[in-house]
């Protein structure tokens, strides 16, 4: 009974003592078509109520063209078009001393017959070796790769990283706009703003990562267009513009159950929410919306998540990624002036 009161005791004292939150507010939004592009203007309140602006440029092929068969993952399609690029391999490079048979039916299952039962296990563990390549080409080629969630369950997810890395290029445009803004292209003043302008474009219900195979994610070019994104979507778009501002800046896209965050390697300030990576510190932010958060301010429920070790996190440095968890860290250490890398 006593720890109930002191648990309730903690959540109102959290409650009360919690900053004021602004909510993001888009105030306008359109796009208008200019020879072979796209112009986009958009005006935002920011974290002081303060209206912001910004017009940009993109190319009709990159917004149209780049990511036009990205299409929802189907486990059955993906078979199917695994087991015919077997088959060709197969034809083409027949393993010696058996007779394969492929069965038509929803199983996809494979017969072999041989001479001898070490020949029919060595071209079973053959056949299923060829199978985990060409399944990853199959991912690679939709854009999609295997993720493991906190709770270890398997699933196939969207490749965030790559979709932010490759929009980056796209972007190009936008980083001279961004930068002129700023007299002293400080870290904290560039990601704040960045961070308003993604907060305030609408939100859209994310799917399940587990279940829902790609379902509802906006690549970023497409989340500009539609003006709409999932948590996924805008922590994409946040790290594909955070990488065009700030090519070698490292960063961390943060999973956790319906919810995603993005951390960066910045000095980092008292009060500041981090996850530790192998001795990095990374910075975390909120870019969903439509609660207003600067760089290194989170949710509660996203700390709570974060500091009990429910998230899964994919480094963003340049091409590299790998899923690791750790543990959040309370950092105390006295901010220094970043100059944003304008390469």
């Amino acid at each position: 009974m006593t720890r109930h009161i002191l648990s309730k005791f903690f959540y109102i004292t959290l409650f009360l003592s919690a900053p004021y939150l602004a909510f993001a507010e888009q105030l306008s939004f359109s796009k208008i078509e200019a020879g072979e592009n796209y112009q986009f203007n958009y005006q935002w309140l920011d974290h002081q109520g303060d209206t912001q602006t910004i017009n940009f440029l993109l190319p009709k092929q990159a917004m149209f063209d780049r990511f036009r068969n990205f299409k929802i993952y189907k486990p059955a399609m993906a078979q199917f078009s695994i087991n015919n690029a077997l088959q060709k391999k197969l034809r083409a490079d027949p393993i010696r001393g058996v007779m394969i048979d492929f069965k038509k039916n929803t199983n996809n299952e494979i017969s072999i017959k041989g001479r001898s039962n070490k020949a029919i296990n060595d071209a079973y563990f053959k056949i299923n070796e060829l199978k985990k390549v060409l399944n990853n080409e199959y991912l690679t080629e939709n854009f999609y790769h295997q993720f493991v969630n906190h709770d270890q369950i398997n699933a196939i997810k969207p490749d965030h990283a790559r979709f932010a890395n490759i929009a980056s290029k796209d972007l190009k445009p936008v980083k001279p706009i961004i930068l002129e803004k700023f007299s002293i292209k400080n870290i904290r003043n560039i990601t704040s703003y960045v961070l308003g302008f993604v907060q305030s474009i609408p939100y859209s219900t994310l799917e399940s990562r587990v279940t829902a195979s790609g379902a509802g994610f906006n690549p970023p070019l497409k989340l500009l267009w539609e003006n709409q994104g999932d948590c996924d979507s805008k922590v994409t778009l946040t790290a594909a513009i955070f990488r065009t501002l700030m090519p070698r800046i490292k960063m961390i896209l943060v999973f956790i159950d319906n919810h995603a965050l993005i951390g960066i390697e910045a000095p980092v300030q008292a009060n500041d929410q981090t996850i530790n990576i192998d001795g990095i510190s990374y910075v975390l932010a909120e870019p969903t919306g439509p609660r207003l958060f600067n760089l290194g301010e989170i949710a509660q429920e996203s700390e709570l998540a974060v500091g009990n070790g429910h998230y899964t996190a994919e480094l963003f440095h340049a091409e590299a990624k790998v899923p690791i968890k750790t543990e959040i860290k309370p950092e105390l250490e006295k901010q220094d002036s970043v100059q944003a890398d304008e390469q």
